[in-house]
């Protein structure tokens, strides 16, 4: 059977396997639900960026909202990463794993004054600056603490990345970003600002992005108005272009990583702009494909419209499905010599939205485990706790050895911090 997604998750056998550890023997040793991620097919994915870039002046920053687990950002570290953060939780998590705040650019539209004291005192490299508010603000915090804020502009250039609304985020509609139009006069006023130097410009379009056009249109904006900048005699050192590269959840093309970098970087040469420091923003194509979710069938349930089958993960635990209606491998963990069922995978989170598939066919018992695939990314970034069920465990696998990297909730930890009223 050909899965979607990364090699390193293959049957044997008729046993699933992420790199050299059977997921239903993980199951038995861990419990589910459970993440599961491959170390090798992370560095995979680094891989094709460092190849594009290799001899250019650059910095892989991983956007971590994408998967914040420790060992994810200490892989990530270690492989001479930086890191792309949204909060000042994301940036204290950097630190935690080893990273290096220097290689750290600070995005996000709603940066409070204490994020911002916290990642000067830290010393990002530099801040993303989403709007004329944030940028008069920053300059007011970097000159009460005594720093400079390096920043770059986050561009707006009203490309369409042809991707779901909701992970759309370069279109004039959308909240990120400095509108096109408003760039060089805010490049001005940030010359200008006590504090503040200026870095670079930035732009990222969107997620789930399969086509190479919606790069290369938003890269001739970027390369537009960096022209338009300098001729007021601004210097910027760095072209952030983003990330937001999509991965084959089922049947998707999209570029490869090197192909893709490859492609911008010969139209930065050709447009004169090869000496600046490229910046790239990777989060989904890093991690995606290198982990599952893992979860054990608890009832089979025929109904008069639909069959369902019910598994102890749920919504809480991989939101993409009711959030995006996302469409995610399921297969199961070992192959059954019998006919294929075609049922809805759920949960048992109280929602009719607590589905994980719909119409799949699958060969199954209660007892038996299925894999959701390509799971390694916004799966437990964005899980929760709610209906009161403790978030799950996390394994990462190298080879045959394979770590537990973050425990298992129990009910005690989810209520931990709240307060009875007086008697």
């Amino acid at each position: 059977m050909t899965l979607p997604g990364s090699p390193h998750v293959a049957y044997r056998g008729g046993e699933l396997f992420v790199e050299d550890c059977a997921l239903g023997r993980l199951a038995r040793r861990f419990g589910t639900p459970l993440y599961v991620y491959s170390r090798s097919a992370m560095l995979a994915a680094l891989a094709g960026y460092q190849r594009a870039l290799a001899g250019r002046d650059h910095l892989i920053c991983y956007a971590m909202k994408a998967n914040s687990n420790l060992a994810v950002l200490q892989i990530f570290a270690q492989a001479g990463c930086g890191f792309d953060i949204v909060s000042g939780g994301e940036l204290e998590r950097v630190l935690a794993a080893g990273g290096d705040a220097a290689k750290v650019v600070f995005s996000g539209v709603g940066k409070t004054r204490a994020e911002m004291a916290r990642a000067l005192e830290a010393g990002v490299a530099c801040f993303n600056v989403e709007s004329e508010s944030e940028l008069e603000l920053l300059s007011q915090v970097a000159v009460q603490v005594g720093r400079t804020a390096r920043i770059s502009l986050r561009v707006n250039p009203d490309v369409d990345p042809k991707t779901h609304p909701y992970i759309s985020t370069g279109l004039k509609g959308n909240k990120f970003g400095v509108a096109h139009e408003r760039a060089v006069a805010t490049y001005r006023r940030a010359a200008t600002l006590p504090g503040i130097e200026v870095a670079g410009i930035d732009c990222h379009i969107g997620s789930q992005i399969t086509e190479t056009g919606p790069y290369l249109d938003a890269l001739d904006r970027v390369l537009d108005l960096v022209e338009s900048v300098e001729a007021h005699g601004i210097t910027l050192h760095h072209l952030d272009l983003g990330g937001g590269l999509g991965i084959t959840y089922t049947d998707e093309q999209p570029p490869a990583a090197e192909a893709l970098v490859k492609a911008m970087l010969a139209r930065i040469d050709t447009r004169g702009h090869g000496h600046r420091k490229i910046v790239l923003e990777p989060g989904r194509s890093l991690v995606g494909n290198a982990g599952v979710l893992v979860a054990s069938v608890l009832y089979l349930k025929p109904g008069g419209a639909k069959n369902f089958c019910i598994v102890d993960a749920a919504m809480n635990d991989l939101m993409r499905p009711a959030m995006y209606e996302a469409w995610m491998s399921i297969v199961s963990c070992t192959l059954r010599d019998e006919p294929p069922q075609t049922m809805d995978v759920v949960g048992p989170v109280c929602e009719s939205g607590d589905w994980l598939g719909r119409d799949r066919h699958l060969a199954v018992q209660p007892g038996d485990t299925v894999a959701v695939l390509s799971a390694g990314a916004y799966g437990m970034s964005m899980a929760s706790n709610y209906n009161t069920r403790g978030r799950a465990a996390e394994v990462m696998v190298s080879g045959a050895q394979a770590w537990l990297i973050r425990d298992r909730e129990a009910p005690a930890d989810l209520f931990r911090g709240e307060h009875l009223l007086p008697r």
